[in-house]
């Protein structure tokens, strides 16, 4: 057996420069976002830059199904923390509007205007105030840091108000990054300012799931190793904690295309977020 170590934090973090025409992205995601709101606003189903808190950032789209919901999905967009905002995820909401559910997109401040203890608090407000507009069960699901803050939602010592913490019936973390304590190493932290407290403090993975969780992680295959790692681990750890836990690894799919399942309501992905 061959013994690995990890010399180049930075790389083992860095998706677009392994992926062919990776500086397309975030990019890529902006017009299909754009023609998806525009038409559900046309359909009197998107209900844009609803304040959930007193923050310029504090504000979440909810697009709304034809009909009453089923329930409530919240997809927490990534970029590490640090960069985008809930406009380039729209069209990710396509699948479970299809299924009749509503879908909350929010954005939250960035660091280094924040911390990440921060943002986690932010998400929770979020997300109680989307609950609030939506009866039913919820399902919580975010791409890569957005990963993180939807499986945080799932510990016990979460900043969500129990009542909506009772209604998660499921947490997808799509190349979420699960173990904190890695990203110290890399450039990123100079905006992230993580430390050794923090980090431990707001890793999934080094906390203890609500009771009957339900838990999927889900990655591509051509993602990096610690993006692999990363989402073995939470499911490996929280299943001995008593969660029920998945662990998928999706065929011919990156760190980018990796969410575009949710925008197809037949998609494995979209179909595993939603079943009972």
């Amino acid at each position: 057996m061959l013994s690995r170590q990890i010399s180049n934090w930075d790389d083992a973090y860095t998706n677009g420069i392994h992926i062919p025409d990776g500086d397309r992205w975030p990019q890529a995601w902006e017009e299909p976002a754009h023609q998806f709101r525009t038409q559900l606003v046309a359909q009197g189903r998107a209900q844009l830059d609803l304040a959930y808190g007193d923050k310029k950032r504090n504000q979440l789209d909810l697009f709304l199904p034809e009909g009453a919901p089923h329930g409530l999905v919240v997809f927490i967009h990534g970029g590490f923390w640090t960069a985008l905002d809930k406009s380039y995820w729209s069209h990710l909401a396509a699948g479970p509007l299809a299924h009749g559910y509503a879908v909350a997109m929010p954005s939250y401040t960035l660091c280094p205007d924040i911390r990440l203890s921060g943002i986690v608090d932010e998400i929770a407000c979020a997300i109680a105030f989307a609950a609030s507009k939506v009866d039913g069960p919820l399902m919580l699901t975010g791409h890569s840091a957005g990963g993180h803050l939807a499986a945080r939602m799932a510990c016990m010592d979460a900043p969500l108000p129990k009542p909506v913490q009772a209604r998660i019936r499921h947490v997808v973390s799509i190349s979420g990054l699960h173990d904190l304590r890695p990203l110290i190493h890399i450039p990123y932290n100079d905006t992230i300012r993580l430390d050794e407290e923090e980090a431990q403090a707001q890793s999934p993975a080094l906390l203890q799931p609500c009771k009957n969780i339900r838990l999927t992680c889900w990655a591509g295959a051509a993602e990096r190793a610690e993006f692999l790692r990363q989402n073995e681990l939470l499911a490996n750890i929280w299943i001995g904690l008593g969660a029920r836990t998945l662990a998928v690894t999706e065929p011919d799919r990156h760190h980018f295309n990796i969410i575009d399942g949710l925008a197809e309501p037949d998609h494995p992905l979209t179909l595993t977020l939603l079943e009972n």
